[in-house]
């Protein structure tokens, strides 16, 4: 049998690529790691998402169960994507109100 190829291959690669790049996993990472490991877990392909994610994990220190621990953690810990604090917005330095008319 052939390899299937995952319609969100593209998309999960960039992500992987990402988290390649990380030493110190926060919450998100470690949510993306896992919900990828349990997406591609079995597929009959994508071996290159796989074996980069089997990297991720030992590059920081972990295995699949410790993993799938402590995003379990995060989670009940009331973890939402894409709601991280949104810092304090920032000036350009531009300040139209010491505007010298006159």
């Amino acid at each position: 049998m052939d390899d299937q190829n995952h319609p969100l291959h593209a998309i999960d690669r960039e992500t992987v690529d990402r988290l390649l790049a990380v030493e110190r996993p926060e919450d998100g990472h470690l949510v993306d790691a896992a919900r990828l490991q349990m997406r591609y877990a079995g597929f009959p392909g994508a071996a290159d998402i796989r074996d980069d994610l089997e990297r991720i994990l030992r590059l920081w220190g972990l295995d699949v169960e410790a993993l799938h621990a402590r995003t379990r953690a995060i989670w009940a810990a009331g973890f939402r994507p894409g709601a991280a604090p949104v810092a304090e917005a920032v000036g350009s330095g531009f300040d139209t109100a010491s505007d010298d008319a006159g």
